[in-house]
Protein backbone atom coordinates (compact mmCIF):
# COMPACT_ATOMS: atom_id res chain seq x y z
CA UNK A 1 0.00 0.00 0.00
CA UNK A 2 2.11 3.17 -1.10
CA UNK A 3 0.75 6.32 -1.82
CA UNK A 4 1.61 9.88 -1.45
CA UNK A 5 1.06 9.75 2.40
CA UNK A 6 3.74 6.73 3.09
CA UNK A 7 6.34 8.74 0.75
CA UNK A 8 5.05 12.14 2.38
CA UNK A 9 6.26 10.82 5.84
CA UNK A 10 8.14 7.51 5.04
CA UNK A 11 5.43 5.23 6.97
CA UNK A 12 3.98 1.76 5.87
CA UNK A 13 0.42 2.51 5.57
CA UNK A 14 -1.28 5.39 5.29
CA UNK A 15 -2.31 6.13 9.06
CA UNK A 16 -1.30 8.99 11.35
CA UNK A 17 -2.36 8.17 15.03
CA UNK A 18 -3.73 11.75 15.67
CA UNK A 19 -2.14 14.06 18.73
CA UNK A 20 -4.71 14.28 21.41
CA UNK A 21 -4.49 16.07 24.70
CA UNK A 22 -3.93 14.07 27.61
CA UNK A 23 -3.82 10.99 25.49
CA UNK A 24 -0.75 10.93 23.08
CA UNK A 25 1.91 10.41 25.17
CA UNK A 26 5.67 8.92 24.23
CA UNK A 27 4.31 5.42 24.94
CA UNK A 28 1.12 5.95 22.19
CA UNK A 29 3.19 7.97 19.97
CA UNK A 30 6.10 5.13 19.50
CA UNK A 31 3.42 2.39 19.59
CA UNK A 32 2.07 3.81 16.14
CA UNK A 33 5.23 4.47 14.57
CA UNK A 34 6.44 0.84 15.44
CA UNK A 35 3.13 -0.32 14.13
CA UNK A 36 3.71 0.93 10.70
CA UNK A 37 1.71 4.70 10.73
CA UNK A 38 2.91 7.75 11.86
CA UNK A 39 2.48 8.87 15.79
CA UNK A 40 2.28 11.84 16.86
CA UNK A 41 3.03 13.50 20.48
CA UNK A 42 0.09 16.02 21.47
CA UNK A 43 1.84 18.58 22.60
CA UNK A 44 -1.32 20.11 23.79
CA UNK A 45 -1.55 19.29 27.33
CA UNK A 46 1.91 19.42 27.71
CA UNK A 47 4.86 22.43 29.07
CA UNK A 48 7.37 22.74 27.29
CA UNK A 49 10.11 20.77 29.74
CA UNK A 50 7.67 17.45 29.69
CA UNK A 51 7.76 17.62 25.94
CA UNK A 52 11.17 17.78 25.34
CA UNK A 53 10.90 14.44 27.44
CA UNK A 54 8.21 13.05 25.37
CA UNK A 55 10.42 13.61 22.22
CA UNK A 56 13.52 11.81 23.75
CA UNK A 57 11.54 8.91 24.86
CA UNK A 58 10.27 8.75 21.64
CA UNK A 59 13.39 8.47 20.44
CA UNK A 60 14.98 5.98 22.02
CA UNK A 61 11.04 3.84 21.95
CA UNK A 62 11.32 4.24 17.80
CA UNK A 63 13.77 3.84 15.04
CA UNK A 64 10.63 4.86 12.82
CA UNK A 65 9.10 8.58 11.76
CA UNK A 66 7.45 10.48 14.23
CA UNK A 67 6.33 13.77 14.81
CA UNK A 68 4.53 16.31 17.05
CA UNK A 69 0.98 17.91 17.10
CA UNK A 70 0.70 21.52 17.98
CA UNK A 71 -2.71 23.67 18.72
CA UNK A 72 -1.18 27.21 17.98
CA UNK A 73 -3.39 28.97 20.57
CA UNK A 74 -1.45 27.49 23.32
CA UNK A 75 1.03 29.24 25.10
CA UNK A 76 4.43 29.00 25.15
CA UNK A 77 4.26 28.21 21.56
CA UNK A 78 7.97 29.80 20.87
CA UNK A 79 9.29 28.01 23.88
CA UNK A 80 7.71 24.46 21.96
CA UNK A 81 8.76 25.46 18.35
CA UNK A 82 12.07 25.89 19.39
CA UNK A 83 12.50 22.10 21.16
CA UNK A 84 10.93 20.73 18.03
CA UNK A 85 13.54 22.13 16.42
CA UNK A 86 16.21 21.50 18.91
CA UNK A 87 15.28 18.21 19.72
CA UNK A 88 15.32 17.67 15.51
CA UNK A 89 11.34 15.89 15.26
CA UNK A 90 10.94 16.26 10.86
CA UNK A 91 7.10 16.40 10.75
CA UNK A 92 4.97 18.81 12.72
CA UNK A 93 0.98 18.82 12.58
CA UNK A 94 -0.37 22.62 13.32
CA UNK A 95 -3.44 23.23 14.30
CA UNK A 96 -6.35 25.69 15.99
CA UNK A 97 -4.36 29.15 14.54
CA UNK A 98 -3.14 30.45 11.51
CA UNK A 99 -0.75 28.43 9.32
CA UNK A 100 0.75 31.57 8.06
CA UNK A 101 2.20 31.56 11.38
CA UNK A 102 4.74 29.01 11.87
CA UNK A 103 4.89 27.23 8.44
CA UNK A 104 7.80 28.99 6.32
CA UNK A 105 9.65 28.79 10.02
CA UNK A 106 9.52 25.24 9.99
CA UNK A 107 9.91 24.47 6.34
CA UNK A 108 13.42 26.78 6.08
CA UNK A 109 15.08 24.05 9.02
CA UNK A 110 14.00 21.07 7.46
CA UNK A 111 10.56 20.34 8.70
CA UNK A 112 7.73 18.81 7.08
CA UNK A 113 4.28 20.10 7.96
CA UNK A 114 0.84 19.55 8.12
CA UNK A 115 -2.10 21.54 8.77
CA UNK A 116 -5.46 20.54 10.12
CA UNK A 117 -9.09 22.06 9.35
CA UNK A 118 -12.43 21.93 9.11
CA UNK A 119 -13.51 23.63 5.86
CA UNK A 120 -12.56 24.32 2.45
CA UNK A 121 -12.01 28.35 3.52
CA UNK A 122 -9.13 26.59 6.01
CA UNK A 123 -7.47 24.18 3.52
CA UNK A 124 -6.98 26.65 1.04
CA UNK A 125 -5.33 29.20 3.65
CA UNK A 126 -3.36 25.88 4.68
CA UNK A 127 -1.85 25.53 1.14
CA UNK A 128 -1.71 28.84 0.26
CA UNK A 129 0.76 28.76 3.43
CA UNK A 130 2.77 26.41 1.91
CA UNK A 131 1.68 23.24 4.05
CA UNK A 132 3.01 19.85 2.53
CA UNK A 133 -0.80 18.22 3.41
CA UNK A 134 -3.90 18.86 4.74
CA UNK A 135 -6.11 17.26 7.42
CA UNK A 136 -9.69 18.02 6.93
CA UNK A 137 -11.25 16.73 10.12
CA UNK A 138 -15.50 16.42 9.84
CA UNK A 139 -17.40 17.07 12.74
CA UNK A 140 -17.92 14.19 14.21
CA UNK A 141 -14.38 14.24 15.41
CA UNK A 142 -13.67 14.36 19.43
CA UNK A 143 -11.85 17.31 21.24
CA UNK A 144 -11.97 20.40 19.58
CA UNK A 145 -13.69 21.00 16.51
CA UNK A 146 -15.39 23.28 13.35
CA UNK A 147 -18.31 25.74 14.31
CA UNK A 148 -19.59 24.77 10.38
CA UNK A 149 -20.42 21.02 11.59
CA UNK A 150 -19.51 19.72 8.31
CA UNK A 151 -19.83 16.25 8.26
CA UNK A 152 -16.03 14.42 7.17
CA UNK A 153 -18.23 12.46 4.16
CA UNK A 154 -19.20 16.15 2.64
CA UNK A 155 -16.07 18.10 3.68
CA UNK A 156 -13.58 15.61 1.73
CA UNK A 157 -14.89 15.80 -1.88
CA UNK A 158 -15.01 19.31 -1.30
CA UNK A 159 -11.54 20.60 -0.30
CA UNK A 160 -10.43 17.15 -2.85
CA UNK A 161 -11.89 19.57 -5.78
CA UNK A 162 -9.89 22.15 -4.48
CA UNK A 163 -6.73 21.10 -3.05
CA UNK A 164 -3.30 20.05 -5.09
CA UNK A 165 -1.44 18.98 -2.45
CA UNK A 166 -2.18 15.57 -0.07
CA UNK A 167 -5.18 15.54 2.01
CA UNK A 168 -5.47 13.34 5.03
CA UNK A 169 -9.25 12.32 6.15
CA UNK A 170 -10.41 12.98 10.06
CA UNK A 171 -13.35 12.53 11.79
CA UNK A 172 -15.40 9.19 12.95
CA UNK A 173 -12.84 6.92 11.12
CA UNK A 174 -11.83 4.10 13.98
CA UNK A 175 -12.24 0.73 11.18
CA UNK A 176 -10.72 0.27 8.04
CA UNK A 177 -14.31 0.60 6.07
CA UNK A 178 -13.62 4.10 7.26
CA UNK A 179 -10.24 4.09 5.92
CA UNK A 180 -11.66 2.69 1.89
CA UNK A 181 -14.74 5.03 2.19
CA UNK A 182 -12.76 8.14 2.96
CA UNK A 183 -9.87 7.22 0.46
CA UNK A 184 -12.42 6.34 -2.20
CA UNK A 185 -13.67 9.90 -1.58
CA UNK A 186 -10.28 11.63 -2.26
CA UNK A 187 -8.39 11.20 0.99
CA UNK A 188 -4.74 9.84 0.35
CA UNK A 189 -4.11 8.77 4.10
CA UNK A 190 -6.50 9.34 7.63
CA UNK A 191 -6.02 10.14 10.86
CA UNK A 192 -7.59 8.70 13.55
CA UNK A 193 -8.14 9.70 17.25
CA UNK A 194 -10.76 8.13 19.19
CA UNK A 195 -9.89 4.27 18.47
CA UNK A 196 -6.49 5.37 19.64
CA UNK A 197 -7.75 6.72 23.28
CA UNK A 198 -8.88 3.16 24.15
CA UNK A 199 -5.62 1.51 23.45
CA UNK A 200 -3.26 -0.17 25.98
CA UNK A 201 -0.28 2.83 25.03
CA UNK A 202 -2.53 5.92 25.60
CA UNK A 203 -1.98 7.96 28.33
CA UNK A 204 -5.45 8.80 29.16
CA UNK A 205 -6.80 7.59 32.92
CA UNK A 206 -8.21 3.49 32.67
CA UNK A 207 -11.66 4.76 33.66
CA UNK A 208 -11.88 7.49 30.67
CA UNK A 209 -10.76 4.42 28.69
CA UNK A 210 -13.60 2.59 29.70
CA UNK A 211 -15.84 5.33 29.50
CA UNK A 212 -15.36 5.68 25.96
CA UNK A 213 -15.96 1.60 25.68
CA UNK A 214 -19.17 2.54 26.89
CA UNK A 215 -20.43 4.92 24.85
CA UNK A 216 -23.07 4.17 22.82
CA UNK A 217 -24.66 6.26 19.60
CA UNK A 218 -26.21 9.97 20.89
CA UNK A 219 -23.99 9.82 24.15
CA UNK A 220 -21.36 12.39 22.56
CA UNK A 221 -22.69 16.48 22.05
CA UNK A 222 -20.64 19.30 20.30
CA UNK A 223 -20.94 22.22 22.82
CA UNK A 224 -19.52 25.71 23.48
CA UNK A 225 -19.38 27.01 20.29
CA UNK A 226 -19.08 30.18 21.80
CA UNK A 227 -15.45 29.71 23.25
CA UNK A 228 -13.91 26.55 21.32
CA UNK A 229 -16.24 23.87 19.95
CA UNK A 230 -15.83 20.49 21.60
CA UNK A 231 -17.06 17.23 21.66
CA UNK A 232 -18.11 15.74 24.88
CA UNK A 233 -19.36 12.44 25.93
CA UNK A 234 -22.65 13.55 28.15
CA UNK A 235 -21.66 13.48 31.79
CA UNK A 236 -22.53 15.94 35.62
CA UNK A 237 -20.70 18.74 33.60
CA UNK A 238 -22.28 18.47 30.52
CA UNK A 239 -25.66 18.59 32.21
CA UNK A 240 -24.30 21.61 33.78
CA UNK A 241 -23.37 23.30 30.59
CA UNK A 242 -26.65 22.51 28.91
CA UNK A 243 -28.72 23.81 32.13
CA UNK A 244 -26.45 27.26 32.07
CA UNK A 245 -27.55 27.39 28.83
CA UNK A 246 -31.88 27.70 28.59
CA UNK A 247 -30.25 31.16 30.68
CA UNK A 248 -28.67 32.76 27.22
CA UNK A 249 -25.48 33.20 29.39
CA UNK A 250 -22.56 35.15 28.21
CA UNK A 251 -18.97 33.74 26.96
CA UNK A 252 -18.11 35.50 30.63
CA UNK A 253 -20.48 32.75 32.37
CA UNK A 254 -19.46 29.73 30.10
CA UNK A 255 -15.88 30.37 31.23
CA UNK A 256 -16.53 30.72 34.39
CA UNK A 257 -18.52 27.10 34.86
CA UNK A 258 -15.99 25.52 32.47
CA UNK A 259 -12.91 27.02 34.73
CA UNK A 260 -9.48 25.49 34.16
CA UNK A 261 -8.23 22.23 33.73
CA UNK A 262 -11.19 20.46 33.02
CA UNK A 263 -9.89 18.29 30.16
CA UNK A 264 -6.85 17.42 32.37
CA UNK A 265 -9.23 16.12 34.85
CA UNK A 266 -11.59 14.16 32.86
CA UNK A 267 -9.31 12.91 30.57
CA UNK A 268 -5.77 12.52 32.53
CA UNK A 269 -7.35 12.20 36.14
CA UNK A 270 -10.43 9.95 35.80
CA UNK A 271 -13.25 12.73 36.89
CA UNK A 272 -16.23 10.97 34.87
CA UNK A 273 -18.60 14.02 36.88
CA UNK A 274 -16.75 17.11 36.82
CA UNK A 275 -14.18 17.16 33.47
CA UNK A 276 -14.12 17.73 29.79
CA UNK A 277 -14.68 13.91 28.55
CA UNK A 278 -13.50 14.82 25.24
CA UNK A 279 -14.37 12.17 22.27
CA UNK A 280 -15.79 11.60 18.79
CA UNK A 281 -19.36 10.23 17.62
CA UNK A 282 -17.05 7.12 16.37
CA UNK A 283 -16.77 6.16 20.27
CA UNK A 284 -19.99 3.92 19.91
CA UNK A 285 -17.97 1.50 17.49
CA UNK A 286 -15.13 0.94 20.09
CA UNK A 287 -15.85 -2.14 21.70
CA UNK A 288 -12.71 -3.03 24.16
CA UNK A 289 -8.99 -1.60 24.64
CA UNK A 290 -6.40 -3.24 22.90
CA UNK A 291 -2.70 -2.71 21.78
CA UNK A 292 -2.01 -0.52 18.97
CA UNK A 293 -0.39 -2.85 17.53
CA UNK A 294 -3.25 -4.92 17.28
CA UNK A 295 -5.66 -2.10 16.63
CA UNK A 296 -3.69 -1.24 13.22
CA UNK A 297 -3.49 -4.91 12.50
CA UNK A 298 -7.40 -4.98 12.41
CA UNK A 299 -8.02 -1.80 10.55
CA UNK A 300 -5.60 -2.85 7.83
CA UNK A 301 -7.01 -6.91 7.55
CA UNK A 302 -10.78 -5.08 7.35
CA UNK A 303 -9.47 -2.49 4.63
CA UNK A 304 -8.04 -5.05 2.81
CA UNK A 305 -10.93 -7.24 2.93
CA UNK A 306 -13.42 -4.28 2.13
CA UNK A 307 -11.46 -3.38 -1.17
CA UNK A 308 -11.86 -7.12 -1.98
CA UNK A 309 -15.72 -6.79 -1.58
CA UNK A 310 -15.69 -3.34 -3.22
CA UNK A 311 -14.22 -6.12 -6.57
CA UNK A 312 -17.46 -8.34 -6.20
CA UNK A 313 -20.25 -5.09 -6.94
Amino acid sequence: MTNKINKLFDIKYPIIQAGMIWNSGWKLASAASNSGILGLIGAGSMYPDVLEKHIEKCKKATQNPFGVNVPMLYPNIEEIMDIIIRQDVKIVFTSAGNPKTWTNWLKDRGVTVVHVVSSLKFALKAQEAGVDAVVAEGFEAGGHNGRDETTTLTLLPIVKEHLNIPLIAAGGIATGNAMLATMVLGADGVQIGSRFVASKESSAHPSFKEAVVKAKEGDTQLTLKELAPVRLIKNKFYTELETLYKTAPTTSELKTLLGRARAKAGMFEGDLDNGELEIGQVSGLIHDIQSVEDIVKNIIEEFERAKQLIKTF
